[in-house]
C-alpha cells in the first residue's frame, strides 16, 4: 500500500548497504544520489519530482548501491515490494523475465560505468609523466634545501608545500599522496612538528634521483628502443634472480650465470616464493636477461648485475607507486 513520507533537508531516505524495501516517486522537493568515499560524500546525480528511486532491488532484493538524502524538503510516496510483487505476479511469466532481465543489466552496466570511471580517474590523476614530475619536484627542494642528518636529508612540509604550489603551480595533495606512498615504501619518514607540520627526511635520496633519471630516459625513448616494463611479478623473480647471482662468480663476460634448478630448490627458503625456471622466460623475452644456457642437465640464465639490478629496483618502485596512488 503506497504511503507518503516526509524527508527533512540532509535527512537520508536510505544509505548504501541498508536492506532494499520499497521504491520511491518523488512527489516534491528535491533528492540526491551519493557514494561514501572516506569521511566525505560524492554526488552521483540529483532526483526531481515525478522520478524514481530505488526500483532496481525490487526484482533482485540486493542492499542498496548508494545513499538518496534530501538537498531540501522533500515528499515521496514509498511503494513496498510486498505490495508491487503481488502485482508483477499477475503479469505473465515472460513479462517478469524480461523485466528482471534488464534490471540486472541496467545494474551490471552501471558496475562497469563505475569502474571505468574509477580507472579512467586514477589514470588522470597519477600517469607515468605525473609520477615523475611530483618525484622531480620532491627532489629539487631536497637537494636545494634538505639538511642532512645521520639518517638521511630532511626538509620541511611547508616548504615543500610551498614549492609545489607557487613555484610548479603544481596540486599539493597530489604530493601529499606521494610524500604519504614514499614513506609506506620505506624511502621517506615524517615527524609531526607539533605545530601541523611534518619535518620530511629522504632516507635513499641517491636511489629516487637516479629513479628520476632513468625512468625520465626511458619514458622519452622511441618505443623501438625502450624495453618493456616488468610486471610486479617479474620483478619478484629477478631479484630472487639478482640474490643467487650474487652466490655464484662472474665470469669473463660479465655475467653471473643461474642454475635455475638451485633456484627452484631453495627460492621458497631463501625468497619466500617457488620460482621455477620457466618463470625466467618473459625476462628473456623482454631482454632482460640473456638466452638461457644449457650445460649437461642443468638449465643456466646469466645475469649481468649492473644492468639488471636498477633495472629491478626502479620497475619495483614503479608497480609499487601505481599501486600506493590509486
Amino acid at each position: 500500500m503506497a504511503e507518503a513520507k516526509k524527508l527533512a533537508k540532509d535527512n537520508y531516505l536510505f544509505r548504501e548497504g541498508d536492506a532494499a524495501d520499497a521504491m520511491y516517486i518523488i512527489k516534491s522537493g528535491l533528492l540526491a544520489v551519493t557514494k561514501t568515499k572516506g569521511q566525505s560524500e560524492v554526488m552521483l546525480a540529483e532526483i526531481n519530482p515525478g522520478a524514481m528511486v530505488g526500483e532496481m532491488g525490487l526484482f533482485d532484493n540486493k542492499p542498496r548501491s548508494a545513499n538518496v538524502k534530501a538537498i531540501k524538503e522533500t515528499e515521496v510516496i514509498a511503494l513496498p515490494y510486498d505490495s508491487l510483487n503481488k502485482q508483477l505476479d499477475q503479469l505473465p511469466v515472460w513479462v517478469r523475465a524480461i523485466l528482471k532481465n534488464l534490471n540486472e543489466t541496467i545494474r551490471e552496466s552501471n558496475k562497469k560505468i563505475k569502474q571505468l570511471e574509477t580507472a579512467n580517474a586514477d589514470e588522470e590523476r597519477f600517469p607515468p609523466h605525473v609520477i615523475n614530475k611530483f618525484m622531480s619536484i620532491l627532489n629539487f627542494v631536497f637537494n636545494k634545501y634538505g639538511k642532512p642528518e645521520a639518517t638521511g636529508v630532511s626538509i620541511s612540509s611547508v616548504l615543500l608545500r610551498n614549492y609545489t604550489i607557487q613555484i610548479f603551480q603544481e596540486a599539493t595533495n597530489k604530493m601529499t599522496a606521494m610524500v604519504n606512498a614514499l614513506t609506506e615504501l620505506g624511502y621517506l619518514t615524517q615527524e609531526d612538528r607539533g605545530d601541523g607540520t611534518q619535518k620530511i627526511t629522504n632516507l635513499k635520496a641517491a636511489e629516487l634521483f637516479a629513479f628520476v633519471d632513468w625512468y625520465n630516459d626511458w619514458l622519452f625513448k622511441q618505443e623501438k628502443d625502450r624495453k618493456e616494463p616488468l610486471t610486479e611479478q617479474e620483478c619478484k623473480v629477478l631479484n630472487a634472480l639478482i640474490l643467487f647471482a650474487k652466490k655464484v662468480p662472474t665470469d669473463n663476460k660479465g655475467l653471473n650465470k643461474v642454475d635455475l634448478s638451485v633456484v627452484q630448490n631453495e627460492s621458497m627458503k631463501e625468497v619466500g616464493a617457488l620460482i621455477k625456471p620457466d618463470d625466467a622466460n618473459s625476462l628473456v623475452e623482454k631482454k632482460y636477461l640473456g638466452d638461457k644456457i644449457m650445460d649437461g642437465t642443468s638449465v643456466f640464465a646469466p645475469v649481468e648485475l649492473p644492468f639488471v639490478e636498477p633495472q629491478a629496483q626502479n620497475w619495483s618502485l614503479v608497480n609499487n607507486l601505481k599501486k600506493k596512488l590509486r
